[in-house]
């Protein structure tokens, strides 16, 4: 039941995020609309993170799992693609290289200010 009661907190969040997207005409994801304002919660602590953890690391660990649809598809796909794989490949890397820099240095930014907090 506990299960249950966490996995639906998830969707409702998901559900908002759904219904955000309708109302504001942004090219955001409804999923993003969703996991912001479920951050937003958990930051002021409107929830708690006991209130979500479980169901929340049970579906961490299956995450793998849900790449699987999308990899087939890329499959599917192959015949398009094939023509301008390099362009892909390209982007590919430049688009990570360019993720894992800024996520880089937001990390050592938001240590610095917590250091400077402390």
């Amino acid at each position: 039941m506990k299960y249950l009661k966490q996995f639906t907190i998830i969707l409702i969040f998901a559900f908002v995020g759904e219904i955000l997207h309708y109302f504001i005409p942004l090219p955001i994801p409804a999923s993003i609309y969703g996991i912001i304002l479920l951050f937003l919660c958990l930051e002021f602590k409107i929830i708690s993170v006991k209130s979500i953890k479980e169901t929340s690391n049970f579906l961490i660990k299956i995450m793998p799992v849900m790449f699987i649809p999308a990899a087939a598809g890329l499959i599917d796909a192959w015949g398009i693609m094939k023509e301008r794989v390099v362009v892909y490949i390209f982007v590919t890397v430049i688009t990570t290289i360019a993720v894992m820099i800024a996520a880089g240095k937001m990390t050592q930014f938001l240590i610095k200010q917590q250091k400077k907090r402390k």
